[in-house]
């Protein structure tokens, strides 16, 4: 049975609203052209990629659903189906391996033995103190002493797979594009390869190749291993780490959209219109920005807190309760984020009205909501476009430091922070237990990367200044 949360409805909202934008930009040269010009940068089409990748598994993560529940005592046919309380994911149900193999507790990555020693009882009733053998971890193993040969084997079997599955993309979009360019199949390819087509298909598809090849890898050796280790309670940290994702695009997402709106219609008027209408926003962003930002998130996610704790029945479920947690996150978030880019549109609003066509288009008598709708929003969207995108990483990091200090994201949901968050007590141990803070950052740390990279990118074609120098 579906269940859509109040995130997932969002997020089905922003995909329409991006869709909806990328309708009106093909339509719209002076959109158009800096778009083309991202997908002419090699750097800015491997991030693309990359961040694709990421948005895939987020979406997945957002088909939520309640399992069916088999029933043996009736049959099939005069049983009506009865579905569980739990809510999971598409993506639960493509893990499942990973979500139901769950060790004792810690166990290394690759291990075939738990990272701490038990009292073991031998086959002559004597105990003794050692590793004891994981349940799920390395088990198909007679000798785990040959561990490193079964690991180099599957690793190979997943990087032919891949690359076999990138090979029949790649005469798929080979073909697609000799099509269009109207050539022969062959000199398609020898154009890629050499680098002559508009777009750096060599570039994207070297990466999705990287990409496709680390996935089923990761795939392969992730049926038998826990390949990144597992956590204090032995669930397996490459799955918290696959779950993670989507926690950080709704926080860079969403937040996007509870800002977006207030700075662009305050941060427009403000400029336009000028007089008292600027002084009164004027002094509410101003106001703004003199709270400290996380003791306001501090204040309301506490007073959340309370509010569900009083009011319990109306969650049937924890992950609702997480869910409203996350969204009650993302609007505080976007509360104390929109007044940067309104300073920034107040600026260049106030600049524009003194152009000539906006003078004559008012002397004319065109109506305010016109002259903002046609004049001035086309001519700030370089603005809005390159603060969203740079904005991104920084609000992905900003969870993972919320969770951190425990006023994040509900502490039952997977997230970077707090995994982060449960590794900081890991890491005083000896040996230390650091895998977990290590899966965290190489996560966290490629999108945020690949973010940035594509934010610079943008952020050079959509500036009028560099155009023009250009």
């Amino acid at each position: 049975m579906p269940v859509i949360l109040i995130t997932d409805a969002l997020i089905f909202v922003l995909i329409a609203v991006g869709i909806g934008f990328g309708l009106y930009a093909a339509r719209h040269e002076h959109l158009r052209g800096p778009w083309r010009q991202v997908g002419r940068s090699p750097i800015g089409l491997a991030a693309l990629v990359v961040i694709l990748f990421y948005i895939g598994i987020g979406l997945l993560d957002s088909l939520h659903f309640h399992p069916r529940v088999e029933s043996v005592a009736a049959a099939p046919s005069a049983a009506a189906p009865t579905y569980s309380t739990q809510i999971i994911s598409v993506l639960d149900l493509w893990l499942s391996g990973l979500r139901e193999r769950q060790e004792k507790t810690f166990s290394a990555p690759f291990a075939s033995h738990l990272f701490v020693k038990e009292p073991i009882e031998q086959p002559d009733g004597s105990v003794v103190r050692g590793y004891p053998r994981l349940e799920h971890g390395g088990a198909h193993l007679d000798d785990p002493a040959r561990r490193g040969v079964d690991i180099a084997l599957r690793g190979l079997l997943g990087m032919v797979t891949g690359l076999i599955v990138w090979s029949a993309l790649l005469v798929v979009l080979i073909a697609v594009l000799a099509l269009r360019w109207r050539q022969p199949f062959n000199a398609s390819v020898r154009a890629i390869w050499r680098g002559e087509t508009e777009l750096p298909w060599r570039v994207g598809l070297i990466t999705l190749a990287l990409m496709l090849v680390l996935s089923f890898m990761a795939a392969e050796l992730a049926a038998k291993y826990h390949i990144l280790g597992t956590d204090k309670v032995g669930e397996d940290v490459f799955y918290q780490s696959l779950k993670s994702i989507r926690t950080g695009l709704v926080i860079g997402t969403l937040t996007t959209l509870v800002m977006l709106p207030a700075a662009v219609i305050l941060g427009i008027m403000a400029g336009y219109f000028g007089g008292r209408t600027d002084d009164v926003i004027q002094y509410l962003y101003t106001t703004l920005n003199s709270i400290p930002g996380v003791l306001l998130i501090a204040a309301a996610i506490l007073m959340l807190q309370v509010y569900m704790t009083n009011h319990a029945d109306q969650f049937q479920s924890l992950v609702e309760r997480a869910d409203l947690r996350l969204l009650f996150l993302c609007i505080i978030l976007g509360v104390t984020s929109w007044t940067g880019l309104c300073r920034l549109l107040r600026g260049e609003s106030l600049k524009l009205r003194e152009a000539d066509y906006v003078q004559a288009a008012r002397s004319l008598g065109v109506r305010h909501s016109t002259v903002i709708s046609r004049h001035i929003l086309p001519n700030v969207l370089h603005i809005v476009m390159i603060t969203l995108v740079l904005d991104f990483s920084g609000l992905v990091l900003a969870e993972a430091v919320l969770s951190y200090v425990n006023i994040g994201v509900d502490p039952t949901m997977n997230s970077w922070g707090n995994m982060i968050n449960s590794a900081r007590l890991e890491l005083a141990r000896d040996p230390v237990v650091w895998w977990s803070l290590a899966a965290a950052f190489v996560f966290m740390f490629t999108l945020v990367l690949a973010a940035n990279l594509l934010a610079d990118v943008v952020r050079d074609a959509f500036d009028p200044r560099l155009r023009s120098a250009a």
